[in-house]
């Protein structure tokens, strides 16, 4: 049996990764080549990603593949969801990308609703509101009257506008644009309509693409410079969620998951989308998936509370592991303050350890004063978030659920 070998690249929202895995008689192993930050940009008020930088990471990394001395097969990129970058006419970006946490989408949701009902967009698209989803950005983007979606020839999502700085083509790869609210999971289009309302066109994206399209080669300059060669990119689940679930080493379809990163999301697979009164009430979402399935779930706010404390105590000279976190978490009393994890005042905030404190004292709770007693609030929240959501899937859910599988960094 012929022994294949992948170079996958698996952005998330503080940090990113390249990875080989060789599929050899049926196994696949993993071995991660090199790991880098993914940090936010803020720059003269506005919060960007600093993308340039991500495909230096990304050179780094096909590099490290190369000095393995293995051929590569192919390559592939996901990333995190809803952010885009604006293209030129002549092919160039205009900028970098708005980071979702940037504040612009503030009070948008309520005005665009004025302009496309709530109840309507969700029935179009069966997609979880949050402020930050791409629609929202392009309605603030339109609204504050941004250039550079003025001058757009094309809209390209981040995993995307990656694939189009290796290859030179330009795709929109299906799972990433289902995180967008604006695609129609029942045709499995982007909705013309909710695109005109928000300021932008449909003309603006390239031609959709499934999970598995070969995107191109790399281009000559990079071939030579990395070393690889003309390796083919591959539009994989662009989702980074996405292309975690199709890993799920699930026996049937009875089960649920909880990728935990930076973002929660957990929820179950199904063929068709689940869009109806229980799931508008519950503000869950439905995402695109591998193979044509549908990712019915609900994003909640993960480790982005824990790694915003880490970075304020680093800062402070103090630096924790995952390990020594845990053991902190363990000997702290339980349940002594809770927080809602998706309260807004948790977005990015200046100060998280501040913004934990504030919350539990504006709700009457016992104030956490040390870092064990902070790590402990962060983790029993999370728990009975999760076990919240799960009994929410669990009415809904077309099948009961036999098994809760947890896949993602936050497993550890």
């Amino acid at each position: 049996m012929q022994t294949y070998t992948f170079l996958a690249f698996d952005l998330g929202a503080t940090s990113g990764r390249s990875l080989l895995a060789t599929l050899d008689n049926g196994k696949l192993d993993t071995r991660e080549l090199t790991r880098f930050p993914n940090n936010l940009l803020p720059v003269n008020g506005k919060v960007h990603w600093n993308i340039f930088g991500l495909y230096e990471a990304l050179l780094n990394g096909m590099k490290a593949a190369a000095a393995e001395g293995v051929h590569v097969d192919a390559i592939g990129i996901d990333t995190w969801g809803v952010d885009f970058v604006y293209v030129g006419k002549d092919g160039s970006f205009l900028g970098c990308p708005r980071a979702y946490r940037d504040p612009y989408t503030e009070g948008k949701q309520a005005a665009f609703f004025k302009v496309v009902p709530r109840k309507e967009v969700y029935d179009l698209t069966g997609i979880q509101f949050m402020n930050f989803n791409s629609l929202f950005q392009l309605y603030a983007a339109h609204t504050e009257g941004s250039a550079a979606l003025a001058a757009a020839d094309k809209i390209l999502f981040m995993p995307d506008a990656l694939s189009y700085l290796l290859t030179g083509k330009m795709v929109c790869e299906y799972t990433i644009a289902s995180t967008s609210q604006f695609l129609n999971p029942k045709t499995k289009q982007l909705d013309a309509n909710l695109l005109k309302a928000a300021g932008a066109s449909i003309e603006q994206f390239p031609a959709l693409v499934n999970p598995g399209t070969v995107i191109g080669p790399l281009t000559d300059e990079l071939a030579a410079e990395t070393g690889l060669g003309k390796v083919p990119v591959i539009a994989v689940a662009g989702h980074d969620t996405g292309s975690a679930i199709a890993a799920v080493p699930a026996e049937n379809e009875r089960f649920a998951y909880l990728s935990s990163g930076t973002w929660s999301l957990m929820g179950i697979e199904v063929v068709d989308p689940i869009i109806n009164e229980a799931s508008f009430d519950m503000n869950f979402t439905n995402e695109g998936g591998v193979e044509g399935t549908t990712r019915f779930l609900k994003n909640i706010t993960g480790m982005w509370l824990l790694e915003q404390c880490r970075k304020e105590w680093e800062k402070e000279g103090t630096s924790y592991d995952y390990p020594t976190i845990v053991k902190m978490a363990s000997s702290s009393v339980g349940f002594q303050s809770l927080v809602d994890p998706d309260h807004p005042s948790f977005a990015n905030p200046k100060s998280m350890t501040a913004a934990l404190a504030d919350y539990c004292r504006q709700t009457g709770q016992v104030v956490p004063t040390t870092h064990a007693a902070l790590i402990r609030c962060i983790f029993d929240s999370l728990a009975l978030k999760y076990k919240y959501v799960l009994g929410k899937l669990q009415h809904v859910a077309p099948f009961a659920i036999e098994r809760l599988h947890i896949i993602g960094g936050g497993a550890k």
